[in-house]
């Protein structure tokens, strides 16, 4: 029988790709954010654009949590990544992208990965977690709030993978906390967990990161350093705390393609041309070039 993550798996991937694309198109359109600052998150929810993107993301989130219902994190995660082909795709008919044959064929690559971790994973439920688990998920929110604090300071390609790096943490940190939370058949247990909360609040911390990263270079490098960031923490985590499984004699399937799809992923990173830029001196104060020249004389 076939389990029902695979296809929360797939809804999952073209939810969140849409998602990124209506939110990097806000992100171009906000005034650049140079200080680690919560506000920009209501400046953007004042584009129907951005919105739009939040309910997708959103959908997105309904359906990774019912694909980690049964899949383990090391494949979720990392199809989360698989779905940059789709943001890829979706950039060159809408936004008129334009991607090198590099590019072309590391989101190939990444597609080959990820079918080599569907064939490995073997669906299983989540084991529990106890209070050490829930307390280092709290710690780890501090962290990567103030590294985002001092990384913000950034600019252009490096400060796009830099804070997609840590959105990608913080998303990774809210997948692990997702994973045992499924197990709640209640309400009541539900609205009581603690993991509940830490979800929520890693999801936010991570898309004001994320917002920031798109607003300093190109979509692409944003989320690819935002994928490869966050697989490896939760893949190591699921299969070592949350009782994530490989199927037997297939290990070597999973770490190939688990290797390849990181490293395709790291790979879209070096295409970190801003596709955007955001203006630095409203057009009526630039310079004009002719009266540099009858000034100067050149």
């Amino acid at each position: 029988m076939v389990s029902s993550g695979w296809f929360s798996l797939a809804a999952m991937i073209m939810a969140y790709r849409v998602a990124n694309l209506l939110q990097s198109r806000a992100a171009t359109r906000t005034t650049m954010h140079h200080t680690f600052d919560p506000g920009l998150l209501l400046r953007l929810a004042g584009q129907r654009c951005y919105l739009a993107g939040i309910g997708c993301q959103t959908l997105g989130f309904v359906f990774a949590f019912l694909a980690r219902r049964d899949l383990p994190l090391f494949l979720v995660q990392a199809s989360v990544a698989a779905g940059l082909g789709v943001t890829a795709l979706l950039g060159v008919i809408v936004l008129k992208w334009s991607l090198p044959a590099a590019e072309l064929v590391l989101l190939a690559l990444l597609l080959a990965g990820i079918g080599a971790l569907v064939l490995s994973a073997q669906p299983a439920h989540s084991r529990r977690v106890g209070a050490g688990m829930v307390v280092a998920l709290a710690v780890s929110v501090l962290v990567i709030a103030g590294l985002g604090y001092f990384s913000v300071r950034l600019r252009g390609a490096l400060g796009s993978v830099v804070l997609g790096s840590l959105a990608g943490i913080d998303f990774s940190a809210a997948a692990i906390a997702a994973r045992p939370l499924t197990n709640t058949h209640t309400v009541t247990g539900f609205l009581t967990n603690p993991l509940l909360y830490l979800v929520l609040v890693h999801s936010l911390v991570g898309q004001l990161l994320l917002g920031l990263a798109m607003q300093r270079g190109s979509t692409t490098a944003a989320v690819a350093a935002m994928d490869a960031a966050g697989a490896v923490p939760a893949a190591i985590v699921g299969l070592v705390v949350l009782g994530d499984r490989i199927e037997p004699g297939l290990g070597w399937l999973a770490a190939l393609g688990f290797v390849v799809t990181l490293g395709a992923v790291i790979g879209l990173t070096r295409y970190a041309e801003p596709q955007h830029h955001h203006a630095t001196l409203p057009a009526a104060r630039r310079p004009d070039p002719r009266l540099r020249t009858a000034t100067t004389g050149r």
